[in-house]
């Protein structure tokens, strides 16, 4: 090998290491607890000098039958919180009983609206339904077997948490598994 090509060499691998110690540092922020980003919004409300928060959109998924269901008849005028997840999400798993026990306590006055991944591969209605049953988790689940509700929220990356207010405006939400804490501040926005 000549000088120059062990030149180029070293830089290349150089190059390659700088890089994955960025992309490493950059990506590992992520893993750490989420903390929850309030959303202000993006138009103003007449007369005032704040933003409002901007309405929920709107979607459709499917329940256990096969049902379309829209996400405003799921909040049924009451605050909610809105999970992307799938049961082969670790981090969707380890905040699991954090909304179970939350569902159980506020059930009648949260909706929990709950949106599995449905892929038809890597997740299927069946495992989830099979990973619910074995956890023992009784909160309802939906099943975005179209990508209508992951397209129109941008939820690319599981678990996605959403709080929403009475009125179906987007509050907060938080990206990353959440703990008692974070999911406990997110409904104390809303409630």
């Amino acid at each position: 090998m000549n000088r120059k090509s062990l030149i180029l060499t070293a830089a290349a691998l150089l190059l390659i290491i700088v890089g994955a110690l960025v992309g490493y540092t950059y990506l590992s922020r992520g893993e750490s607890a989420p903390q929850l980003s309030e959303n202000d919004g993006e138009a103003a409300v007449e007369g005032e000098g704040e933003s409002a928060p901007q309405p929920a959109p709107d979607f459709t998924v499917y329940d256990a039958e096969g049902n379309g269901i829209t996400l405003s008849s799921l909040m049924d005028g009451k605050p909610t919180v809105l999970n992307f997840w799938a049961s082969w999400c670790g981090p969707c798993r380890s905040e699991m009983p954090h909304i179970q026990e939350a569902y159980e306590r506020l059930g009648g006055e949260v909706s929990f609206v709950m949106i599995n991944m449905t892929d038809g591969q890597r997740e299927t209605q069946e495992s989830a339904e099979e990973y619910m049953a074995e956890s023992g988790w009784t909160f309802p689940i939906y099943f975005d077997s179209d990508y209508d509700a992951a397209m129109t929220y941008g939820a690319y990356s599981l678990p996605q948490t959403y709080f929403i207010d009475a009125e179906g405006r987007l509050i907060a939400a938080a990206r990353g598994s959440m703990s008692a804490e974070v999911l406990q501040s997110g409904i104390d926005m809303i409630t």
